[in-house]
């Protein structure tokens, strides 16, 4: 239980890094930290400074839970938990920071069909 506790917490966190590292630019960018005329290889080289933190959460995340090592999870269910995560995590970057982006019916939907996505994959 404690590695499955300490695998999701992992995963979360990897999350928050990933999703910095892949749209964080676009905020930078609305704050006028970084313009429009950045060459994108600065942009690029930054995104990766930020996913390597992303990556020393999420390759432990993945070795300590994987059941082949010991952990809780097949490698499908740590898969569908960090999509879920991913999806979560995003939601919340997206409303906080991005304030015109609006959740919508569609986006509500999808969120069922992954939950729905989580409870099949950990049916027996």
């Amino acid at each position: 239980m404690k590695n499955a506790i300490i695998t999701i917490v992992l995963l979360v966190v990897s999350n928050i890094f990933m999703t910095f590292a892949w749209y964080g630019h676009l905020k930078l960018q609305q704050m006028k930290i970084i313009s429009s005329n950045t060459p994108l290889y600065a942009v690029i080289l930054l995104s990766w400074g930020i996913a390597l933190a992303e990556y020393s959460c999420q390759v432990p995340a993945n070795r300590l839970g994987f059941a082949g090592n010991g952990g809780a999870f097949s490698l499908m269910q740590l898969k569908v938990i960090q999509e879920a995560i991913t999806l979560i995590i995003f939601t919340v970057f997206t409303v906080v920071f991005f304030k015109g982006e609006a959740l919508q019916w569609n986006h509500f939907a999808a969120f069922v069909c992954l939950i729905a996505a989580v409870y099949f994959v950990f049916m027996k």
